[in-house]
């Protein structure tokens, strides 16, 4: 079967949750958030539960284990703390979950970063995606440049085809 007929398979709307992993950003504050829980929406897809945590991977895993518990949620997507400084802990907190890595999620997220955006800076993304507890994760930088990227480039126009994938019977 092609990729074509694939995604002519999957869901059009997929159940979602948005994670901001920040020690600052307030619901009001929280840009990155804002945007992918808008780029969800205009693309048919709902976000049903949306949650800002501090950068410490017991808050983070928690956040990820709460989406995993929603029976509406198929896919969980994070934004900040996927940097180097020694603050930022989403990467080490969703590879520890991840039963299944993406790896070209991450390649390709550094690629388009590299290609259209920050040119060698792409090099400090630490973006990872792979499944837990039959979920989608995506993890992405926190600037709203990076998440509209990813979101716009990677994300959305795979969000059902993933979904179809991780459904699969047999």
């Amino acid at each position: 079967m092609s990729t074509s007929e694939h995604k002519a398979e999957a869901p059009k709307t997929v159940g979602c949750m948005v994670i901001t992993v920040s020690d600052t950003r307030s619901e009001e504050t929280d840009k990155s958030g804002a945007l992918m829980k808008s780029l969800l929406a205009a693309a048919g897809h709902e976000t049903h539960l949306y949650r800002i945590v501090k950068d410490e991977p017991s808050e983070i895993i928690e956040a990820i284990r709460e989406g995993t518990g929603h029976p509406q949620v198929d896919v969980i997507l994070l934004n900040g703390g996927t940097g180097i400084a020694p603050r930022d802990t989403t990467y080490e907190a969703v590879k520890e979950l991840l039963e299944k890595e993406m790896p070209g999620f991450g390649e390709l997220f550094r690629y388009l970063s590299y290609a259209v955006d920050i040119g060698s800076a792409a090099i400090l993304s630490r973006a990872i995606a792979g499944t837990y507890r039959g979920r989608a994760i995506f993890s992405t930088p926190g600037s709203s440049g990076a998440v509209k990227l990813a979101m716009e480039k990677l994300i959305v126009p795979e969000l059902g085809h993933v979904v179809r994938e991780l459904k699969k019977q047999g």
